[in-house]
């Protein structure tokens, strides 16, 4: 049965059989995880990152950031989970999976080479070159939050996006 809303249970250790509705947290592994709300039954783990999912709470109510994108399973999925609602998003062509599976590879290979570089005492890199600038990793803000000059509220980008995950 497709799912429109979670319900967040902080644990420990992700449990063996996942309850439909509920989305587990363990910020010790910092790792959260699912049933597919889509109603396939796939389990979704969403690792916690600078360069995979952010976890944002406020209260009762949690939103996971970026969307979740099941296009490894045959419901081919793609939703965010925003304030504990799920919010289902458009689908995405091959070709546009394709790409943001590169873009989510790539960002993490640099996430990991910097922690590496770090705990080495070395430079990064990319932090060598001085032609190239850093990569900003934005925390996840609720809407609100946000100061109206912010460059991803120019209504430009925030159309395109919208269209791109929503459609029109």
């Amino acid at each position: 049965m497709r799912v429109d809303q979670v319900r967040p249970k902080f644990v420990e250790f992700i449990p063996d059989n996942l309850e439909e509705g509920v989305l587990y947290i363990s910020e010790r592994f910092r790792t959260c995880s699912h049933k597919c709300c889509c109603g396939c039954g796939e389990e979704v783990v969403t690792p916690l990152s600078p360069a995979e999912w952010r976890l944002t709470s406020e209260g009762e109510l949690v939103s996971l950031w970026p969307s979740v994108g099941n296009w490894d399973y045959a419901c081919r999925s793609h939703y965010f989970i925003e304030r504990n609602k799920v919010r289902w998003a458009r689908a995405m062509t091959t070709k546009q999976i394709d790409r943001v599976q590169r873009r989510d590879a790539a960002d993490l290979a640099k996430m990991m080479s910097r922690r590496n570089a770090a705990k080495a005492g070395e430079r990064a890199p990319s932090e060598a070159l001085p032609t190239q600038r850093p990569v900003l990793i934005r925390p996840a803000v609720p809407a609100g939050a946000r100061k109206p000059d912010s460059a991803c509220e120019r209504p430009g980008v925030l159309h395109w996006l919208k269209r791109l995950l929503f459609g029109d």
